[in-house]
């Protein structure tokens, strides 16, 4: 048999989808199984997957039509017995891209904006669940290829080499931090749609940061991002210059996992930072409330701290939902939201896991 799973959606969908891989391994050990990826960081978090056999990548939403079709032409003359769109996929160009690929199966959850025409791409499904983890929302997909979940539990996986290892080791003996406490801090999200606007602004990271050196002025603080977060990373070092407020300049999303296993806390809203953490089992994890945040994509399999957003209350799906569309709500209104959460809530969330 011959399966695709395809993740186009975001980084942090990718490594959710894992778990689902690992399953389908163990049921069908004979298989071959690939991946379809949209983002350079996805392929970074499955290579060394061992339970994949090859990982396509290629940004096909942002490129001519024609050369996505050049690119997904040998998976169409793959033929696959069985494509998967993992959870959450909402917008329907996925589901376009699994019926050009054309596999004799193709399956999919079923969305907020499902329509006939996605009924026509699709041939299998399964209703999506926002009061069970994503995680669990793909498993329940198993059943859909006479499958089933066979493992005691599940985990996200990342594959750390040795090599990754020795990078953070190395990374942190040369900041004079190997025998000090670190916080590990990502001050951005995913860029996509409004999304950006579920950060927590930066000024208010600043201030935090303010009493946070204050009360354990030996701390290591290391700053987390990829390079469109470059200038919110260069203001923060701008008003904390200091040996012990570091740029992260890993080269791979593998490295920064390595290192955020050696953090003593990490803190940041729900962004492929904060799943990769919780697959490397991140201690002291810390997650600031954002609209976007609900029960499908809370940190899976490691302990956390919530900062409640007061703002939000409770109605985060009325926030956000798979629907193909962005947040809901004015740039202000969304600003505003963020705002609600102050800087004294974080700070003593903090406070908890780094006394």
């Amino acid at each position: 048999m011959k399966i695709l799973v395809i993740s186009l959606a975001g980084i942090g969908d990718t490594l959710l989808a894992t778990p689902l891989i690992r399953e389908l391994r163990a049921n069908l050990p004979d298989a071959r199984i690939d991946a379809l990826v949209l983002w350079a960081g996805s392929k970074d978090i499955l290579e060394g997957n061992g339970c994949l056999n090859t990982v396509f990548q290629q940004n096909l939403l942002n490129q001519p039509k024609a050369k996505a079709l050049r690119f997904l032409g040998p998976l169409r003359r793959a033929r696959y017995d069985v494509s998967i769109n993992t959870h959450p996929q909402s917008r329907i160009h996925y589901r376009l891209i699994a019926r050009f690929v054309a596999a004799r199966t193709r399956i999919s959850h079923e969305y907020d904006c499902w329509s006939a025409l996605d009924s026509l791409l699709i041939n299998r499904t399964m209703p999506q669940d926002y009061q069970r983890h994503t995680v669990e929302n793909n498993l329940n997909l198993l059943p859909l290829i006479g499958g089933k979940s066979t493992l005691p539990e599940h985990q996200l996986e990342v594959a750390l080499s040795a090599a990754d290892t020795e990078w953070a080791e190395s990374f942190l003996a040369a900041h004079g931090l190997a025998q000090k406490a670190r916080l590990g801090l990502h001050v951005g999200s995913g860029g996509t749609k409004n999304l950006a606007l579920k950060r927590w602004p930066l000024p208010r990271y600043i201030e935090l940061l303010k009493l946070v050196r204050e009360k354990w002025p030996d701390l290591g603080i290391l700053l987390f991002g990829g390079p469109d977060e470059e200038p919110e990373l260069q203001q923060v070092m701008t008003v904390h210059p200091s040996p012990l407020v570091i740029r992260v300049d890993s080269r791979t999303l593998r490295q920064a996992a390595a290192l955020m296993q050696k953090c003593t806390a990490f803190l940041s809203v729900d962004t492929a930072l904060m799943h990769l953490a919780a697959a490397v089992k991140a201690p002291g994890q810390v997650v600031i409330e954002a609209p976007t945040l609900n029960k499908t994509n809370e940190p899976y399999g490691n302990r956390f701290t919530l900062v409640k957003n007061p703002a939000v209350s409770g109605r985060n799906l009325e926030y956000y939902r798979y629907d193909g569309r962005g947040i809901r709500g004015t740039r202000s209104e969304l600003i505003r939201c963020m705002e609600s959460i102050s800087v004294e809530a974080v700070y003593d969330s903090l406070t908890g896991v780094l006394r």
